[in-house]
């Protein structure tokens, strides 16, 4: 699937809006975790379709929301600062780009461990990743 400039721009602000206190590799597996719903091997897949599709599914991300504080900054409400915004946007290329390996094991999952409780779905799920405040999953139910 070829990314347009659109597909790129989300994936970058999702990526802050979801792992904006992450390092480099934080932001690259949780768009590894979105190019691996991206790659789900369905033609039309309820996660959404390309990057932008997936990311902006409802209620799948949920800085995407409108009722999320991050949300005025992802819509362009609000200015995101430049260097945040440019780290992701650098782990967005890249992980389209195919420039990097999925450190995540093909998670399509993921919680954020300042999560006063963890999401019900991930009992039943593998885990396949803990790196910085984030645990990745796949096989979720």
């Amino acid at each position: 699937m070829t990314a347009t400039d659109r597909d790129r721009d989300i994936l970058a602000r999702t990526l802050w809006g979801e792992a904006r206190g992450e390092s480099l590799a934080g932001q690259i597996a949780v768009a590894c975790a979105i190019r691996n719903r991206v790659d789900d091997g369905k033609t039309k897949s309820w996660w959404g379709e390309g990057y932008a599709g997936v990311c902006q599914a409802p209620y799948q991300f949920s800085c995407w929301n409108k009722n999320d504080p991050n949300f005025a900054y992802l819509s362009g409400a609000k200015q995101i600062p430049f260097r945040e915004l440019a780290q992701a946007r650098i782990a967005a290329d890249q992980v389209i780009d195919g420039k990097v390996p999925d450190p995540t094991g093909g998670a399509t999952h993921y919680y954020a461990i300042t999560m006063k409780t963890p999401p019900a779905w991930a009992a039943k799920a593998k885990q396949t990743l803990k790196l910085g405040n984030h645990v990745f999953f796949k096989e979720v139910p």
